[in-house]
């Protein structure tokens, strides 16, 4: 395959960025797309150009580092899958493929399509963990757990943080990735603790960052391990629960 790519260049966070055309010639459809750029890297070496910068890690689709806006979709054409675990036999010979970073407030551009996600973890900072003192390791069936809920925590620890479902949505929100990040806690018994001091704190500092949830639905769609857009419903609920609880235990101390 004989492809053009339109890169984003930018070669910081406070210079001008700007779609640079390259080649992409004698392209295995069976390359991911990462692979490919590494290919179209590997000749801007042997040319002096200096290459183009991106994210990534495991390419496996684990750990959440690959993430490009591909023809203006969040991950690329394929759904249900990360960057890295997109394929070019996706594409066309001769096709023209538009490669840009995700572009968000939240998410400051480092270096071409490589972007800072670190407001993440500033979120999960926030109130993401559980203090429950373990001690030594329990015995697996003490803690009953109905299978139901487990499964549905289960679903919302699948988030990697790529970023898609802010880079996706129209306001740059961050609610899906918040949300999950609350649920798979607050759902199973060793998050009960925190439940109401979490929610409220997690979505305090998201809101410092992103933009505020109008129920596009964009971020479903373009999260690469498909979550469920009912997780906002159940933190939205948890929040105006937390407002309330958390200002009558302060009233209680005063």
């Amino acid at each position: 395959m004989d492809l053009t790519l339109q890169v984003w260049r930018q070669a910081g966070p406070n210079a001008p960025g700007r779609l640079v055309d390259y080649p992409a010639k004698d392209i295995s459809p069976e390359m991911s797309f990462l692979e490919m750029l590494d290919i179209v890297n590997e000749n801007l070496n042997a040319q002096g150009i200096e290459p183009i910068a991106f994210d990534h890690d495991c390419r496996e689709g684990i750990c959440g580092m690959c993430g490009l806006m591909i023809n203006g979709l969040a991950h690329g054409p394929q759904l249900g899958t990360a960057t890295c675990q997109l394929h070019m036999r996706k594409f066309n010979d001769g096709d023209t493929i538009v490669i840009e970073p995700w572009k968000a407030a939240g998410f400051p551009i480092v270096r071409d399509l490589a972007v800072d996600r670190s407001t993440f973890d500033r979120i999960i900072e926030a109130g993401g963990f559980i203090t429950v003192p373990t001690g030594s390791a329990s015995d697996a069936n003490l803690t009953l757990v109905p299978k139901e809920v487990a499964e549905w925590s289960m679903d919302a620890a699948a988030c990697i943080g790529c970023g898609a479902c802010v880079a996706a949505c129209p306001n740059s929100a961050a609610q899906l990735f918040t949300a999950a990040k609350i649920a798979h806690l607050s759902l199973l018994p060793q998050g009960q603790p925190e439940r109401w001091t979490r929610v409220e704190a997690m979505v305090d500092k998201m809101e410092e960052f992103f933009g505020s949830c109008t129920n596009h639905g964009e971020c479903e769609t373009a999260c690469p391990k498909e979550i469920s857009l009912d997780f906002i419903a159940l933190m939205n609920k948890d929040y105006m629960k937390a407002k309330f609880k958390n200002r009558r235990l302060v009233s209680q101390a005063g």
